[in-house]
Protein backbone atom coordinates (compact mmCIF):
# COMPACT_ATOMS: atom_id res chain seq x y z
CA UNK A 1 0.00 0.00 0.00
CA UNK A 2 1.10 3.54 -0.91
CA UNK A 3 0.65 6.19 1.14
CA UNK A 4 0.35 9.42 -0.47
CA UNK A 5 -0.34 13.19 0.74
CA UNK A 6 -3.81 14.60 -0.06
CA UNK A 7 -3.31 16.83 -2.80
CA UNK A 8 -4.17 20.78 -1.77
CA UNK A 9 -7.29 22.37 -3.44
CA UNK A 10 -6.16 25.68 -4.77
CA UNK A 11 -8.97 28.29 -6.22
CA UNK A 12 -7.69 30.07 -9.14
CA UNK A 13 -9.08 32.98 -10.59
CA UNK A 14 -9.30 32.86 -14.12
CA UNK A 15 -10.07 36.60 -16.17
CA UNK A 16 -11.98 36.10 -19.19
CA UNK A 17 -13.05 37.84 -22.60
CA UNK A 18 -16.09 36.58 -23.85
CA UNK A 19 -17.21 36.29 -27.43
CA UNK A 20 -20.84 35.12 -28.05
CA UNK A 21 -22.26 33.96 -31.40
CA UNK A 22 -19.91 32.83 -32.43
CA UNK A 23 -19.84 30.32 -35.30
CA UNK A 24 -18.01 27.52 -33.12
CA UNK A 25 -16.87 27.37 -29.07
CA UNK A 26 -13.07 28.00 -29.96
CA UNK A 27 -10.82 29.01 -26.49
CA UNK A 28 -7.35 30.30 -26.68
CA UNK A 29 -5.88 33.75 -27.18
CA UNK A 30 -5.56 36.74 -25.33
CA UNK A 31 -7.32 40.07 -24.37
CA UNK A 32 -5.96 43.32 -22.36
CA UNK A 33 -9.06 43.56 -20.51
CA UNK A 34 -10.32 45.79 -17.60
CA UNK A 35 -9.24 42.76 -14.97
CA UNK A 36 -5.79 42.25 -16.50
CA UNK A 37 -4.68 39.87 -18.99
CA UNK A 38 -7.63 37.95 -19.92
CA UNK A 39 -8.42 33.72 -21.77
CA UNK A 40 -10.60 34.61 -25.24
CA UNK A 41 -13.59 32.08 -25.25
CA UNK A 42 -15.83 31.98 -28.38
CA UNK A 43 -18.55 30.74 -27.63
CA UNK A 44 -21.99 29.81 -30.03
CA UNK A 45 -24.37 30.62 -27.46
CA UNK A 46 -26.27 33.81 -27.73
CA UNK A 47 -25.56 36.71 -24.92
CA UNK A 48 -29.48 36.15 -23.65
CA UNK A 49 -30.48 35.23 -20.32
CA UNK A 50 -26.92 33.87 -19.55
CA UNK A 51 -26.65 31.33 -22.02
CA UNK A 52 -23.48 32.22 -23.44
CA UNK A 53 -22.18 32.42 -19.49
CA UNK A 54 -23.11 29.17 -19.03
CA UNK A 55 -21.44 27.80 -22.46
CA UNK A 56 -18.23 30.02 -21.58
CA UNK A 57 -18.07 28.59 -17.93
CA UNK A 58 -18.12 24.46 -19.49
CA UNK A 59 -15.91 25.21 -22.20
CA UNK A 60 -13.50 26.63 -19.46
CA UNK A 61 -13.52 23.66 -17.67
CA UNK A 62 -12.99 21.68 -21.02
CA UNK A 63 -9.90 23.50 -21.88
CA UNK A 64 -8.82 23.59 -18.52
CA UNK A 65 -9.49 19.60 -17.81
CA UNK A 66 -11.50 19.97 -14.73
CA UNK A 67 -15.59 19.56 -13.85
CA UNK A 68 -17.47 22.09 -14.84
CA UNK A 69 -18.85 22.02 -11.23
CA UNK A 70 -15.34 23.40 -10.08
CA UNK A 71 -15.70 26.95 -12.31
CA UNK A 72 -17.95 29.66 -10.60
CA UNK A 73 -18.56 32.74 -11.99
CA UNK A 74 -17.35 35.09 -9.51
CA UNK A 75 -17.71 38.57 -11.73
CA UNK A 76 -19.27 40.14 -15.00
CA UNK A 77 -22.76 38.06 -15.48
CA UNK A 78 -23.96 40.78 -18.14
CA UNK A 79 -20.38 41.74 -19.03
CA UNK A 80 -18.16 40.34 -21.81
CA UNK A 81 -15.28 41.01 -19.55
CA UNK A 82 -15.69 37.99 -16.61
CA UNK A 83 -13.68 36.47 -13.96
CA UNK A 84 -14.33 33.24 -13.01
CA UNK A 85 -12.92 30.65 -10.25
CA UNK A 86 -11.42 27.59 -11.17
CA UNK A 87 -11.10 24.74 -7.82
CA UNK A 88 -8.47 22.24 -8.69
CA UNK A 89 -5.92 19.53 -7.29
CA UNK A 90 -3.85 19.59 -10.36
CA UNK A 91 -0.69 21.24 -11.12
CA UNK A 92 -1.50 21.32 -14.99
CA UNK A 93 -4.36 23.61 -14.35
CA UNK A 94 -2.11 26.72 -14.21
CA UNK A 95 0.07 25.62 -16.90
CA UNK A 96 -2.61 24.86 -19.00
CA UNK A 97 -4.41 28.37 -18.59
CA UNK A 98 -1.29 29.81 -19.28
CA UNK A 99 -0.49 27.98 -22.47
CA UNK A 100 -4.34 28.88 -23.88
CA UNK A 101 -3.94 32.60 -22.85
CA UNK A 102 -0.50 33.52 -24.40
CA UNK A 103 -0.13 30.54 -26.35
CA UNK A 104 3.08 28.62 -25.13
CA UNK A 105 3.59 25.26 -25.39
Amino acid sequence: MVNRRPAETAALSVVVRVRPGAGRDRVGGRYEGPHGPALIIAVGAPAVDGKATEAVRRALAGALGVRPAAVTLRLGATSRDKVFTVTTDSDETLARLVALRDGSA
